[in-house]
């Protein structure tokens, strides 16, 4: 829950500064991919998670942080207009399957490629 809340808080203040605006959204990449890495070994390494539960816990923080930026852009849509268009609530379901579903797979294989290296410096 703490990664998501971590990914809500990057979307929203990573793109703030008007300038520099290219370095930004790549310091926002950079940050958040050492969040999603940070999770998969924190559940590896201190909560000994097995691949799969990993991948499902890295998967639902990576969904919760899209569902609050899509969260975030339908309140600032509203603030602008008076009317919701359809298509932010597409994204409230959208975004999160979006991006929770490559994450998944990213995470289990990374989580089981950290465990067998672990494994294999266990045993050295």
């Amino acid at each position: 829950m703490l990664a998501g809340v971590a990914y809500v808080v990057i979307g929203r203040l990573f793109p703030a500064p008007a300038a520099n605006v290219r370095a930004w959204r790549m310091a926002a990449w950079i940050v958040s991919l050492a969040i999603f890495a940070g999770q998969i070994f924190y559940e590896i390494r201190r909560v000994r998670s097995s691949a799969r539960s990993c991948a499902l816990h890295v998967a639902t923080g990576v969904a919760m942080g899209a569902f609050g930026l899509a969260v975030a852009g339908t309140i600032h849509s509203l603030s602008t207009s008076s009317t919701i268009r359809p298509v932010w609530i597409i994204s409230l379901v959208a975004w999160p399957a979006i991006t929770a579903v490559p994450a998944f797979f990213v995470a289990l294989g990374a989580a089981v490629l950290l465990r067998r290296f672990l494994e294999l410096k266990d045993q050295s």
